[in-house]
């Protein structure tokens, strides 16, 4: 393991999140007693008196060594998309609920930092997926999702979709709608859909109907280098793809998504005796009472 470089240090605060205020001032405090520059995304760098991130759209447009995400999984899910291109690692503090993804609780952070300084840490590269938009015959939409790219159409209206995977068909679809995830995604959205469990360090896509209207349509966990494209004949109603819960797409009759892995990963600061499987025991309550 190398000592991280920890010269310029982002942070990214969720909504509504006013107890991460206090956080973000000590952080500034405890960065400046260690030589470190700290840039802060949105108006926090104002409250708290930094300079700020600089970004375009949403992306990071110059490099940092770290970045420190103060929130829950919509909040990392928000900092994957601001990471973009960057290879920044990430290091979540949980704020939220659940918290799959932002592991460390809040007095573990500035242990957490200091350990970095000496080398302790790991970094988990977690798979990301592609996502483009087709219509007549031209890519004109280019995504990138760490957690899924979900596809619903209008309330209690039927959704028919045909699914290829590698060009070949699969089946037409009749459901509410479809999730396409990675592993990382496996405990979100694809988990209330009834889809199953997937170790993060599996390079895999998963395919979950939504309440499909078939009794035959089950969860399907593809390789990681499969390229699945959903096909929409006929669509006369809404239907809308959201990325990552970040962004939302109005799809029209005849358009053709595309999903395949992408060559992008999402580097996620773990602790060096990191468990999955206590993760999932504490989140999902396994074994309570």
């Amino acid at each position: 393991m190398t000592a991280f470089p920890h010269k310029r240090m982002g942070v990214l605060v969720g909504p509504r999140k006013p107890e991460a205020l206090q956080v973000g001032i000590d952080l500034l405090a405890w960065c400046q007693s260690q030589g470190i520059e700290l840039l802060a995304a949105g108006d926090l760098a104002e409250r708290i008196g930094c300079p700020q991130l600089a970004e375009v759209d949403g992306r990071l447009v110059e490099p940092i060594d770290l970045l420190v995400v103060l929130g829950g999984d919509g909040t990392m899910l928000a900092a994957a998309r601001l990471v973009g291109d960057q290879p920044t690692p990430v290091l979540g503090v949980n704020f939220g609920w659940l918290g799959y993804l932002t592991e460390y609780a809040l007095a573990e952070l500035f242990p957490t930092l200091e350990l970095l300084r000496t080398g302790a840490y790991s970094i988990d590269h977690r798979m990301m997926i592609d996502i483009g938009l087709h219509r007549e015959g031209e890519r004109i939409e280019s995504h990138t999702a760490l957690n899924e790219a979900a596809i619903n159409g209008a309330p209690a209206r039927i959704t028919k979709f045909d699914c290829f995977i590698d060009g070949s068909m699969v089946t037409t679809f009749r459901a509410d709608g479809m999730i396409v995830a990675t592993a990382t995604g496996s405990t979100a959205y694809s988990l209330s859909a009834g889809g199953p469990i997937v170790h993060p360090a599996v390079p895999a896509i998963l395919l979950t109907p939504i309440c499909p209207h078939m009794l035959t349509n089950r969860p399907v966990v593809l390789p990681g280098a499969s390229r699945i494209e959903l096909v929409f004949p006929g669509v006369k109603d809404q239907l809308l793809m959201t990325i990552d819960g970040q962004r939302v797409i109005d799809l029209q009759s005849n358009d053709r998504v595309s999903i395949e892995r992408s060559a992008k990963t999402f580097r996620l600061i773990s602790p060096v005796n990191h468990n999955y499987f206590h993760v999932l025991r504490t989140k999902l309550k396994w074994g309570g009472r």
